[in-house]
């Protein structure tokens, strides 16, 4: 017996006891669809930073190697070879004019001869002057055809660049002044949405804390009635033990020993279906909070005598549960983001203006023909785009952001009034629970009165087993119905808060 009690003791110890707060902080914590939600806020958040990056410059830098293996050349084969033979053929040219000179001269000299000897006599010993034919002698020695090919080489080289290896590098800064109004706009629907998240994530809150009640309750209710089963199972064991004796002594009959003998296995499988019951509901519960489904636990309200009294909040207006539902937010941030997404497609009808600047550098640079070396240039600039025609594309994007911001406003009306006939009507089951749980206890405190009086009279032998066992019976359906209603007004508390949207996400 000592031993027996010991294993129960700890067994019980073992058992981890939680109140409601803790199980709704734990499938907070442990609740998958909760932490997606998380996330779904965080990259929001990080959409909203990436449209704010679009108000400042876009700098960026770039860079280039470029090998190429064929000659390049800005003049023609032909040209090239001109100039490279530039001199000789300059020389050439020279030497045939002098001769020509010098013939044409000698035929003047003949022809004046005819008409004036004494003219020609004196440009004979001219031509024949020591002087003269020692410049003119000079003159065919001089040959500077080398000097000028070396001249035309020198050009012909520059003509043709070597690039063979090219480098380029530059870094360019774009400044948005005028985009039709796009950034900003999308700026405002990166807020909205970052917002919309956040009211999804409330709503997700919402549900776990409401499964949570649920499951909790369930436990609460289950494990009352498993306890009641266990009472009425003892009793009736009771029972049957004195009827049996009083069949030995003639007392009761046979009959009145079967009716009890039944209604006995009847109460102990009552006890086996709540135990059962109660290990599915609390497996249940420890998925809903993250912990292993056989995992010992034990609820702060399970072994209470009565059930506690629900905590309803005082009625709100329809406005401030339309502000604190969360489904009437998105709905209210859906339609916003559309109606900015309308102003959005129309800014791709409207001119974009942008100021542009970069500095550029290359080898060989360009700056100063194609010099084997480092350098560049800078240039600013504005750049103005004006759509003109592309199909009505930004036409029908504008009408279709209208028809869609048109719909979520509806849909929002339409839950709108659905809230508020849930809200409407939960009200009037909440006084319906509060009548059904008073007349519970009303009833059961006459069936407790009722059974104590009947056990009485059926242990000093002046009422009958049927009697005793209708008296247990309906002692064990007023303790049920107790039972269930102090649950379905735990339950209705809930939804209700649900319904008014009282619970407030910690992010």
């Amino acid at each position: 017996m000592l031993a027996a009690t010991t294993l129960t003791s700890t067994g019980v110890m073992a058992q981890r006891v939680l109140t409601l707060e803790e199980c709704r902080e734990m499938a907070i914590e442990s609740d998958r669809e909760l932490q997606q939600a998380r996330t779904q806020i965080e990259m929001a958040g990080y959409d909203r930073k990436i449209a704010f990056a679009n108000y400042l410059p876009n700098v960026s830098g770039t860079g280039a190697y470029i090998h190429n293996p064929n000659d390049i050349s800005i003049i023609s084969d032909g040209t090239s070879a001109s100039l490279r033979g530039m001199g000789t053929t300059i020389h050439g040219m020279s030497q045939q004019y002098q001769q020509q000179v010098m013939a044409d001269l000698t035929a003047y000299i003949q022809q004046l001869a005819a008409t004036d000897p004494a003219s020609a006599m004196k440009y004979m010993q001219l031509m024949q002057d020591p002087l003269l034919q020692t410049v003119i002698g000079k003159l065919q020695a001089t040959d500077l055809s080398g000097t000028i090919n070396a001249i035309g080489e020198e050009i012909d080289d520059a003509l043709h660049p070597d690039l063979d290896n090219i480098i380029i590098g530059g870094v360019t800064v774009q400044q948005p002044i005028f985009m039709g109004g796009k950034i900003v706009t999308a700026n405002r629907i990166a807020k909205l949405a970052e917002q919309l998240s956040e009211a999804r994530y409330d709503q997700k809150y919402q549900e776990a804390i409401v499964d949570v009640d649920q499951a909790y309750w369930q436990i609460v209710s289950i494990a009352g009635k498993k306890k009641l089963a266990e009472s009425y199972a003892e009793l009736l064991h009771s029972m049957e033990h004195d009827v049996e004796v009083a069949v030995n002594e003639g007392v009761s009959t046979e009959s009145d020993a079967l009716q009890v003998k039944v209604k006995a296995n009847e109460a102990d499988m009552l006890k086996i279906k709540s135990e059962n019951g109660l290990t599915l509901a609390k497996m249940l519960l420890c998925k809903r909070i993250g912990l292993p489904l056989d995992t010992e636990i034990s609820l702060a309200d399970e072994g209470q005598e009565t059930i506690p009294v629900a905590r309803i909040e005082e009625g709100k207006s329809l406005e401030d549960i339309y502000a604190d539902r969360p489904e009437t937010r998105s709905l209210e941030l859906a339609s916003r983001i559309y109606e900015k997404k309308v102003a959005l497609a129309r800014a791709d009808m409207l001119p974009k203006v942008a100021a542009m600047g970069g500095y550029m550098m290359s080898n060989p640079s360009l700056k100063n023909g194609f010099e084997k070396n480092w350098n560049g240039y800078w240039g600013v600039g504005v750049v103005v785009n004006v759509p003109i025609f592309h199909g009505f594309e930004a036409l029908n994007k504008t009408r279709k952001a209208k028809a869609e911001a048109t719909l979520y406003r509806s849909q929002l009306e339409d839950a709108k009034d659905l809230i508020n006939l849930q809200v409407t009507q939960l009200r009037k089951q909440e006084t319906e629970a509060l009548e059904k749980l008073a007349m519970a206890e009303s009833a059961l405190s006459s069936a407790e009165e009722n059974l104590r009086t009947a056990t009485i009279g059926f242990n000093e032998g002046v009422i009958n087993a049927n009697t005793a066992l209708s008296a247990q019976t309906a002692w064990l359906k007023a303790q049920s119905e107790y039972i269930d209603a102090g649950i379905e007004l735990q339950m209705l508390a809930a939804n209700l808060d649900k319904a008014e949207g009282n619970h407030k996400a910690t992010k």
